[in-house]
């Protein structure tokens, strides 16, 4: 029997595959259907352009480094798209906060990012003064600005008038033909976290079931490869690498068709897959990003291969991006009159970590100086409004203005004992937990105790016991004031008056204390240990 040479051929091939074994996916892609594309993903850089943090003993951060290395990371990649999961702007450093963040969009465009969606901290002044960094427009301090360059997507947020989406629901980007979709959302907790009067016109939708109705759009658009942009984040263990928080929740509940969320708001390392979902997040502040390589096939239009990388920012052995160092010198030129003003000198650095009761020592100064400028029994203060720690030697306008960049006005008012003990347990809510940093008063918790009742023994300052139906002078800046947080207890009060912004008590504050000065934990917060 004669065999043709194309019956031969197939007889070989099968008998190769036979060998091989089967052809995963991901090995199908290698082809000539194969399609490389690397995704270059950045979360809360909160306008860090000239900011460094020690990380494992390095410096780490600043818009120059990361700049050099997103460059690196681009080199001998024909697809690259460099996109961003929000709070690029807000309790941002001086030199943007001062210049209305601007600088940071410049930063953005300037590296040609592709697309990004916003966070809570896009909100801090409101959806007019958001439009006019992404669109463009004139301000009074700083003139007109011309906006981002790429857009915007995000698909949970609302005109309570209308029911529209403030912002595009999605975006559509194409590599080599194949589209591929881009869908953003926010927590939709940012109503309780930012200043109310910013975002009364609109109303903050579930993620998960705003991810799916765009989900189903795309899919109609005949658009498999999706990926999900989500200011939203959680916790990963180191030891086990298992991921919890909402946006697990959220990657749980999304239609398959979702490939990769890209998540953001908790800083935190994210790098592993939830119901084949790949999520990743990559710290915070410019100290790293994410680099997530994917494989898309020509057929399917779909992905068929992803993996990621946490990468930090560090300053051994990378050159800084001239350019970017350019800019930032002259944003840093145009408000050194104001930062570069010395204020103090500290002896030591002071924290704004939390002991295990809650308390901080940095928590414990910034406290007392809101205390002592409104005159009042006692103060309380949002851990989430102290961004940096006071770094040990010469204390300058700018090192404070990064411990409180949000401007906030302090507020005096009056609440009764029941209202403080209310108040504190507030601090226990939504499965998360808030240590409010007090000044003028001690307190007790009780670990083991059920939720709304496990703050113990109020005390003044002095020891004197606070009763419940004394009424006590109290101050707080105007976030939480207004029920920011989830502290509604804020709400109740009687006699608000308010005064002046909270970083101009704590400059004032700190020039009369002895030089050079430092803070401690006092044991202002007692935690009860469980037998």
């Amino acid at each position: 029997m004669r065999i043709k040479w194309g019956h031969l051929f197939l007889i070989v091939l099968l008998c190769t595959a036979c060998l091989l074994g089967p052809v995963t996916s991901v090995e199908a892609a290698q082809g000539p259907n194969a399609v490389d594309l690397k995704i270059l993903a950045l979360n809360d850089l909160h306008g860090q352009l000239n900011v460094s943090q020690q990380i494992e003993g390095q410096e780490a951060g600043r818009a120059d480094y990361l700049a050099a290395y997103i460059k690196e990371r681009e080199k001998n990649h024909k697809h690259v798209w460099k996109v961003h999961q929000g709070d690029m702007v807000g309790a941002s450093a001086p030199i943007s906060s001062l210049l209305q963040d601007e600088p940071t969009i410049e930063v953005l465009n300037k590296l040609k990012f592709d697309v990004g969606t916003v966070g809570n901290h896009e909100f801090d002044e409101g959806v007019d003064e958001m439009f006019r960094l992404i669109y463009g427009g004139t301000h009074e301090k700083t003139g007109y600005f011309k906006g981002a360059n790429f857009p915007y997507t995000v698909a949970n947020v609302v005109w309570k008038d209308s029911g529209k989406t403030i912002l595009p629901s999605h975006h559509i980007k194409r590599v080599q033909g194949i589209p591929v979709g881009f869908i953003g959302v926010v927590t939709k907790s940012t109503p309780s976290i930012v200043m109310p009067e910013g975002v009364k016109d609109v109303e903050f939708l579930d993620e998960t079931e705003s991810i799916n109705r765009e989900v189903k759009k795309l899919k109609k658009k005949g658009v498999k490869a999706i990926i999900v942009l989500a200011h939203e984040g959680g916790t990963q263990n180191t030891a086990t690498g298992e991921m919890t928080g909402p946006i697990v929740d959220i990657a749980k509940g999304v239609d398959e068709e979702v490939d990769l969320i890209l998540a953001g708001h908790s800083h935190r390392y994210l790098n592993g897959t939830v119901d084949g979902k790949l999520i990743v997040q990559a710290y915070s502040s410019g100290t790293a990003f994410a680099e997530v390589d994917l494989k898309l096939d020509k057929r399917t239009r779909d992905i068929t291969h992803k993996e990621a990388e946490v990468v930090t920012t560090f300053h051994s052995g990378m050159k800084p991006d001239r350019r970017i160092a350019r800019m930032v010198a002259k944003y840093e030129e145009i408000v050194a009159p104001i930062i570069n003003e010395e204020i103090a000198q500290a002896g030591q650095t002071i924290s704004r970590e939390p002991n295990e009761a809650g308390e901080s020592a940095l928590g414990n100064l910034v406290a007392d100086a809101q205390r002592q400028r409104m005159d009042t029994d006692f103060a309380f203060m949002n851990p989430g409004g102290i961004r940096a720690d006071i770094r040990e030697g010469t204390v300058t306008w700018g090192d404070l203005y990064n411990v409180q960049p949000f401007g906030n006005e302090l507020v005096t008012m009056t609440l009764t004992g029941d209202q403080i003990k209310r108040l504190l347990e507030q601090q226990w809510q939504d499965g998360r937990t808030r240590f409010l940093q007090i000044s003028g008063l001690t307190y007790t918790w009780d670990p083991s105790r059920s939720h709304g009742d496990r703050v113990l023994d109020i005390r003044k300052a002095d020891g004197t016991v606070v009763e419940a139906d004394t009424a006590y002078t109290v101050t707080a800046n105007r976030f939480i004031a207004t029920g920011g947080d989830g502290f509604t207890v804020f709400t109740e009060a009687t006699d608000q008056v308010v005064g002046p912004v909270d970083l101009q008590a704590l400059i004032d504050y700190i020039r009369q204390l002895p030089q050079p000065f430092s803070y401690e934990i006092e044991g202002r917060i007692t935690r009860i240990n469980p037998s």
